[in-house]
């Protein structure tokens, strides 16, 4: 991220972005739903337009904030010293409230009580599992992009979810503030809030797993100079 952006601007940035990432995630599915009796196709409908919106938010304003819409993400970044302890819980709270108004937004353009309470049971061992899987591969998708290609960043995240949805089996959620924001939807996207805690714990579990094996497996710079030097010195 850039120094050039005070906290404030960078919160409203973390807001925005998962507002609109969580009005994609809902609304998609709304859509989907009204169009097709077929569930695949519905999925599918809500894959695209969840992959696309995030090419288009870390590539927008990945520059502003860092993009992380995710507080697990925010968590990685600020146990790797990435993002500052003071502006951690500030982040996590501007994407907790971005998500919940993504939903209210979403249920508004689909005439919608803005706020429901979800009924879909999410839950269960394979479930959770999916979950640190899925939340594994997203961290260490994003921690490999930032050390070896970080202009590649917004497209690897956009397909790593968009393939997400499908091989794993509680459709990558990945995402603590998209989780609560879901609870709050009786659509097609939805979550019941007494499933949220164990998505949460399992999304921080296979974000801190990515964390320890992307910091011994990727390494960092100064690692990699010195370890060219041994290489090559007679």
């Amino acid at each position: 991220m850039s120094a050039e952006f005070p906290l404030p601007r960078r919160l409203v940035a973390e807001a925005l972005g998962t507002l609109l990432l969580v009005a994609t995630v809902v609304g998609s599915g709304t859509m989907a739903d009204r169009l097709t009796n077929d569930t695949a196709l519905a999925l599918l409908g809500n894959t695209l337009a969840t992959g696309a919106i995030l090419v288009v938010l870390i590539t927008i304003l990945g520059p502003i904030s860092g993009a992380h819409f995710n507080p697990v993400v925010s968590l990685v970044f600020a146990l790797r010293r990435k993002l500052s302890a003071s502006s951690f819980p500030a982040y996590i709270a501007a994407q907790v409230v971005g998500g919940i108004c993504g939903t209210m937004l979403a249920h508004a353009m689909f005439e919608l009580p803005l706020l429901q309470v979800s009924e879909t049971p999410r839950t269960g061992g394979p479930q959770w599992f999916a979950e640190v899987t899925a939340t594994f591969g997203l961290v260490f998708v994003i921690l490999a992009a930032l050390r070896f290609r970080a202009d590649a960043v917004a497209g690897l995240v956009g397909l790593y979810i968009t393939a997400a949805y499908w091989f794993t089996a509680s459709t990558s959620f990945a995402n603590p503030a998209v989780a609560i924001a879901r609870s709050l939807t009786h659509t097609f996207s939805g979550i019941r809030p007494i499933d949220v805690p164990g998505f949460v714990v399992a999304e921080v579990v296979g974000a801190l797993l990515a964390m320890m094996l992307a910091g011994w497996l990727l390494m960092d710079a100064r690692n990699t100079h010195i370890l060219t030097e041994k290489e090559t010195a007679p």
